[in-house]
């Protein structure tokens, strides 16, 4: 990927990348399901994610970074479970390269918006 050519942090959003996927991998059906059957549950996850990445010190571009892996290996190998992860595979599929990195972004911070930090959770 381009944007991601030379970047110092592309280690660390590859590392992070490939714990997804192992986890996403590894899970059980079951809670893959649960995850992914309420787009709320799918945001609420993802938001805890990004809060665990950025302790370890991953930046938004970092995280955006991640994000599209995760999302190119859930277009590729998740059907979608609702309307709003359609919409998304759909976007996802038609989009070009700089497309994506926008919408991964975006899902990033809508995610990050939507979503309390574990750190403040009682």
């Amino acid at each position: 990927m381009a944007h991601l050519d030379g970047t110092k942090g592309e280690p660390k959003a590859t590392e992070a990348f490939d714990k997804v996927k192992d986890t996403i991998q590894g899970m059980d059906e079951s809670k893959k399901d649960e995850i992914l059957a309420s787009f709320d549950e799918f945001k609420s996850y993802l938001g805890n994610r990004i809060d665990l990445a950025r302790r370890i010190g991953l930046d938004d571009e970092q995280l955006a970074a991640a994000a599209e892996k995760v999302a190119g290996y859930l277009a590729e190998h998740e059907e979608p479970r609702n309307a709003e992860e359609k919409l998304l595979q759909e976007l996802w599929k038609v989009g070009k390269e700089e497309e994506r990195h926008m919408l991964a972004h975006m899902l990033v911070r809508l995610s990050q918006e939507t979503n309390e930090p574990v750190l403040e959770r009682s």
